[in-house]
């Protein structure tokens, strides 16, 4: 499933751009595709709220289908005057891609085992990273061929083929949904079940549950935070990964590509290691790994030779995934299922929100030295490794959200500290 919305993803964003610029010469329009699929994101934790309102896999397969009903409208732009309806659709996937990212988050604890979540999860991140090395070049190869409406047409059929596979999921039975509003009240087995909540509070209160669970489970807030610190860190490097190519390395802009397959590889590796080292070490400690993998990557960047840069984009690749599946497997191992939608959709947005702010400074950054970002970038996520492993000396809890400890922290009281082995980070 994520094999094929990722390729598809993939593919459509590229072609967006490609086609913008084809019908208007304007690299700023172009530019502005890729805006519209990230602001959404912005408004996650709102379309969380939505997610635990609705039946959960009826909302994924619907929002798979009308995707791709949207991204036919495409088939009417033949020049600059319907631009704008590329815009439109491209903010419409970028909606989907919030509506699908939290639903797929709140299904799959229906489907697996707490234990199978974060190999699972590594997989899908192996398989979303893994057609990065393969759309870029099948999409534009469709453009080239036949512009953008053969890809419009192969987006709009591997979205079907995802919305059916949906359907293959076997889910546990849910189970009666509790009243948000009596405290106290709790659904057993809270992580097994596939709908929502059945909430009927306004979406700005059952939001605030959401900033308050995560804020109130230090498993939560440490993953969470690492994960957002490192990805801010990521996006703070980009503008100087440029100039190491151009400035220090002496090479061509397509060097670039190089760098990137080297970086999807890594994922890809990175993607099928994490399983074990969730079950072995814990989501924590494989969000300190992740960010201090990431450090060494980028103090590898500074070194002004080619083999040791394809080498930091391979093991960048490694270390930051780590980050965001050791987030997203805690979410859904900690997270009762009422409010997981939600939850996972504001996780989403802390996660992957810095990364417009950082993007711009780190480009501002380079006007002093490139090497000052990625200097930065190791001193951060070094410190942040190390302060999340000083926390993960306390507050051990065990695998999978208990009741009392949810409803104490959706609630804003503090959980019940229960007796825990000591944990290693």
């Amino acid at each position: 499933m994520s094999l094929f919305s990722g390729f598809g993803g993939t593919v459509m964003s590229l072609v967006a751009g490609m086609w913008v610029l084809d019908l208007t010469g304007s690299s700023s329009l172009a530019a502005l595709t890729g805006l519209c699929v990230f602001a959404p994101t912005l408004l996650g934790p709102l379309l969380g709220a939505l997610v635990d309102r609705l039946p959960r896999r009826p909302l994924v397969v619907w929002t798979h289908l009308l995707t791709a009903a949207a991204v036919l409208s495409l088939l009417a732009v033949d020049s600059a005057a319907q631009v704008w309806l590329i815009f439109a659709v491209m903010l419409g996937y970028g909606v989907s891609y919030v509506l699908i990212d939290a639903g797929e988050s709140a299904l799959l604890p229906a489907a697996l085992p707490a234990d199978a979540l974060g190999g699972v999860n590594g997989m899908r991140t192996s398989a979303q990273e893994g057609v990065k090395l393969v759309a870029p070049l099948a999409g534009a190869g469709l453009f080239g061929w036949g512009g953008g409406h053969p890809t419009v047409v192969l987006t709009a059929v591997v979205l079907t083929i995802a919305a059916g596979l949906y359907l293959l999921l076997r889910l546990a039975p849910a189970l009666p949904s509790p009243d948000p509003t009596t405290p106290g009240t709790s659904t057993p087995e809270s992580g097994r079940t596939a709908s929502g909540g059945g909430d009927s509070r306004p979406p700005g209160q059952r939001v605030g549950d959401a900033v308050r669970f995560l804020a109130g489970l230090p498993e939560l807030r440490v993953t969470v935070l690492v994960g957002s610190v490192t990805m801010a860190m990521a996006a703070l490097t980009t503008a100087a990964t440029y100039a190491v190519v151009s400035d220090d390395l002496h090479r061509p802009p397509t060097f670039l590509g190089v760098l990137t397959s080297a970086q999807g590889a890594g994922s890809i590796l990175g993607g099928l290691l994490v399983g074990r080292l969730l079950r072995v070490r814990g989501t924590r400690a494989t969000s300190v790994a992740g960010a201090l993998v990431f450090a060494l990557g980028a103090a590898l960047r500074c070194v002004p030779w080619w083999p040791a840069t394809v080498a930091s984009a391979l093991v960048i690749g490694i270390g930051l995934p780590w980050t965001v599946v050791a987030a997203v497997t805690a979410v859904q191992t900690r997270t009762p299922a009422r409010m997981l939608g939600r939850v996972a959709a504001t996780a989403n947005t802390l996660l992957f929100a810095p990364v417009a702010i950082a993007t711009p400074v780190g480009a501002a950054m380079i006007l002093l030295d490139h090497r000052v970002p990625l200097a930065l970038a190791v001193a951060v996520c070094v410190g942040a490794g190390l302060a999340a492993r000083r926390l993960g000396r306390a507050d051990a809890v065990p695998l999978g959200p208990t009741d009392a400890a949810a409803d104490a922290a959706a609630s804003g009281a503090p959980p019940e500290r229960k007796p825990a082995g000591p944990v290693s980070v």
